[in-house]
């Protein structure tokens, strides 16, 4: 199994960026695939104007593609914020004014997965008091995700390019995932096996897999060392996918990667048509 018996979709914050926002969806349809997924869009504002909210949610529709993830407000991203919720006072409490207004927007396009990027250490800031409110934080972010019957994803990145985030390895992550589940009861909370980032902190990729596939609610992927597409770097992503399958792993394959110099849509060759299509019912049921 691998790159063939995948199912695919294509983040729209970092693929596809030549474009306008609200041009996008339709840009990736034209790519031949039916899934998108987004950072949250508005770095300026947790609570966006509804006109704002209304003519995205059109585009996708419009376009025909399906929202399978979302981010929580996460501070400047890309740039210099990693998160938002662990960090006290003002970014916080916009991550918190986000909950809702994020969750109501993936309900109305049926999005089941909300991602929340746990943010930054703080000079002056105890970690243990921002682990804290990280936890109150997750806690309303789960309740707000199973209020629409989706999952909430806690994600590792890479200490190379985010060496104030504190979960720079898998058992960090799945560390949070527990703790979450086990304040909520709820059962909803799952890890985001991004490789590329795991791959950077120098994990064991197939030992991950093999251990935290059941854990896992989506996976994302680009090569390594430029976060490029498939082929581009060193990373055996044909046969780390077909191992993440062989483990159980039936979800979404988020594309995450930088397309390059040219456009995004000449960054797919790598992938057969075939696979840029599938139905995308029930696709987070696993």
């Amino acid at each position: 199994m691998g790159f063939a018996d995948q199912r695919y979709t294509v983040n729209l914050s970092i693929l596809f960026t030549e474009l306008p926002l609200l041009e996008r969806p339709a840009a990736a349809a034209a790519a031949g695939f039916s899934a998108v997924e987004l950072w949250w869009p508005w770095v300026d504002s947790p609570v966006p104007e509804p006109s704002r909210l209304s003519a995205l949610r059109r585009a996708i529709e419009d376009a025909g593609v399906q929202l399978t993830g979302l981010n929580f407000y996460a501070g400047q991203l890309p740039g210099p914020d990693r998160g938002a919720l662990s960090v006290p006072g003002e970014e916080s409490d916009r991550f918190r004014a986000n909950v809702d207004v994020a969750a109501d927007f993936a309900a109305a396009l049926d999005c089941r997965a909300l991602n929340a990027l746990y943010g930054n250490r703080v000079d002056g800031a105890d970690p243990a008091e921002q682990d804290a409110l990280a936890l109150r934080n997750l806690v309303l972010a789960a309740r707000a995700a199973d209020r629409i019957g989706a999952i909430l994803l806690i994600e590792a990145l890479n200490r190379p390019e985010s060496p104030r985030y504190p979960l720079v390895s898998a058992p960090a992550a799945v560390g949070i995932v527990d703790k979450v589940n086990e304040a909520t009861g709820l059962g909803n909370t799952r890890f985001l096996m991004d490789l590329y980032h795991l791959s950077r902190n120098g994990e064991d990729l197939p030992s991950v897999i093999e251990r935290y596939a059941p854990k896992t609610g989506h996976v994302q992927i680009a090569d390594t060392p430029g976060r490029g597409a498939p082929g581009t770097g060193t990373l055996p992503l044909e046969d780390l996918l077909g191992r993440l399958a062989k483990a159980g792993y039936g979800g979404w394959v988020g594309l995450e990667y930088k397309p390059g110099d040219g456009p995004s849509g000449e960054s797919f060759s790598w992938l057969p048509a075939g696979p840029r299509t599938t139905d995308t019912a029930e696709q987070y049921e696993q």
